[in-house]
C-alpha cells in the first residue's frame, strides 16, 4: 500500500490540537498549561491560545493553582462540566428512557415512556415526544443527542439497518432528528454503548481490550479492540445473543430455534418462572408478586435470594449457556477482561461462579486464565453514560 501523499490542512491541524488539548484537560480532571504542553508536546504559545478560546466558549475554567517554593504557581484547568448538556436516550424494548447528563455523566434529569408494543411511525413518534420532554428541562446549551438502539445499526450513518421489535428498517433516524431539532445527533447499538460507557467512566476505563455482554431483556456484546469500536462487517458484531445454543431450542424472536437470548435473557427467566410458580403453589415466587401475569426480574432475583431451590436450577442454565457464549468470545477475541451487565447480572456471585467455572472449563485454559469475568460496575446507568461517551467523543474529542 502507498503511502498518502495528501498534506494535512491547517484547519484540520487546529482540530487535532484542540481536542489534544480538551482531551489531556478532561482525562486528569485538573492540570496546569505547562503540563498540558508537556504531555501533548505542543508549544505552550498553541496550548494558551486552545486554552483562551475553551474558556470563551464556556468549555473549560480555571479552578485554582498549585503552591510552589518560589514563582508565580501554576493555574489549574479543568472541564467546566455543566457548561453543556446532553440528551441520552435508551430505546430499550418495553420502554423508552432518557436523560438529561452534564459532561461527566452526572445526571440531571429523567423520564420514560411505555412503548406498548408500539412499531414503526407510532415508536418514533414516541422518540420525539421523550426528546421534547427532557428538552424543555435543559437550562445550558446542548451538546447533543445520544441514542442507544437494539438491532442493527449503521453508527457511521446514524440508520437504523434492522430492528424488528419496532419494526424499523433502513431507518434514517440521525437524519430525522437532526432536521427537527437541529442537534448533533448519534445513533449505535446499544451493546457498543454499553462498552464505550465502561470505556470511558468505569473501572477498567481506558483498557484497549474490553468487552462488555449486556444480559438483559436481549443479549448482545459490545467490543473495543485496540482502543475502538468494533463493529465488525455488517455492523453485527456481538449480536451473541441470536446465536443457538440449545439444539430443538424454543422459537426466538429472530425466527430461529434455541438462541442464547430464550434461556438466558430476563424474560426468558421470568417466563419459566412463571412457570414454576403456575405448577408450584410453595414456590417462593409467590410471596414477591401476588399476580404471576406481572412478574418481572426483580421479583425473580428477591426469591432466587430467599433460596428457592428450583430457581437455583434456572439460574444455573442460564450460567451455562451464557458462560459458552463468553468461553466462545474468549476463544475468538482473548481478550484481558469480559463484563456483564444488565438485568440477569442481579442474581450475583452465584451466576458469576458458575460463569467463571464455564469459561475455565469450556475454553483453551492458557487463554481462560488470563480473562478476567467480571460484573460491570455502572449499574442502570450504564447506557445513559454510554450516551454521553458517545457524544463527548465525536462532537469534542475528549474520550
Amino acid at each position: 500500500m502507498f503511502p498518502s501523499t495528501k498534506k494535512v490542512t491547517r484547519e484540520q491541524t487546529k482540530i487535532h490540537n484542540n481536542r489534544l488539548v480538551l482531551k489531556t484537560i478532561y482525562a486528569h480532571g485538573e492540570i496546569s498549561r505547562a503540563d498540558i504542553a508537556r504531555i501533548t508536546r505542543l508549544t505552550a504559545t498553541t496550548v494558551s491560545g486552545i486554552v483562551a478560546e475553551s474558556i470563551t466558549k464556556g468549555l473549560v475554567e480555571e479552578v485554582g493553582s498549585i503552591p510552589v517554593a518560589r514563582g508565580k504557581p501554576p493555574t489549574l484547568l479543568s472541564m467546566a462540566k455543566d457548561s453543556r448538556q446532553l440528551i441520552g436516550l435508551d430505546l430499550a424494548r418495553s420502554e423508552f428512557q432518557g436523560a438529561v447528563m452534564n459532561m461527566r455523566g452526572e445526571q440531571l434529569q429523567q423520564a420514560s415512556i411505555a412503548v406498548d408494543e408500539q412499531t414503526g411511525e407510532e415508536a418514533l413518534g414516541l422518540v420525539y415526544d421523550l426528546i421534547d420532554t427532557l428538552i424543555v428541562t435543559t437550562e445550558m446549551p446542548l451538546l447533543g443527542i445520544g441514542i442507544a438502539a437494539p438491532g442493527i445499526i449503521d453508527a457511521g450513518n446514524g440508520v437504523v439497518r434492522h430492528a424488528v421489535n419496532f419494526g424499523w428498517y433502513d431507518l434514517p433516524l440521525r437524519q430525522l432528528l437532526n432536521d427537527r431539532y437541529d442537534l448533533p445527533v448519534y445513533v449505535a447499538n446499544d451493546n457498543d454503548v454499553a462498552v464505550l460507557a465502561e470505556y470511558t467512566f468505569g473501572e477498567y476505563k481506558s483498557s484497549s481490550d474490553l468487552v462488555v455482554v449486556s444480559a438483559g431483556h436481549g443479549i448482545g456484546a459490545g467490543i473495543v479492540l485496540g482502543g475502538q469500536l468494533f463493529y465488525g462487517h455488517g455492523f453485527g458484531a456481538g449480536e451473541i445473543g441470536h446465536v443457538a445454543v440449545v439444539e430443538n431450542g424454543e422459537r426466538c424472536m429472530c425466527g430461529n430455534y434455541g438462541c442464547l437470548e430464550t434461556i438466558s435473557s430476563s424474560r426468558a427467566i421470568v417466563k419459566r418462572a412463571q412457570s414454576i410458580a403456575q405448577a408450584n403453589p410453595n414456590s417462593l415466587v409467590h410471596q414477591f408478586v401476588p399476580d404471576l401475569q406481572e412478574l418481572k426480574i426483580g421479583a425473580v432475583v428477591q426469591a432466587f435470594e430467599a433460596g428457592d431451590s428450583e430457581l437455583q436450577e434456572v439460574i444455573a442454565d442460564v450460567g451455562h449457556y451464557l458462560g459458552v457464549a463468553l468461553a466462545n468470545l474468549v476463544g475468538v477475541l482473548s481478550v484481558p477482561t469480559i463484563l456483564v451487565a444488565g438485568s440477569v447480572a442481579q442474581f450475583g456471585q452465584p451466576l458469576l461462579a458458575t460463569l467463571r467455572e464455564v469459561v475455565a472449563k469450556n475454553s483453551l485454559a492458557a487463554l481462560a486464565s488470563h480473562t478476567k469475568i467480571e460484573f460491570s460496575s455502572l449499574g442502570r446507568d450504564i447506557v445513559f453514560l454510554g450516551t454521553t461517551a458517545l457524544l463527548l467523543s465525536q462532537e469534542l474529542g475528549v474520550v
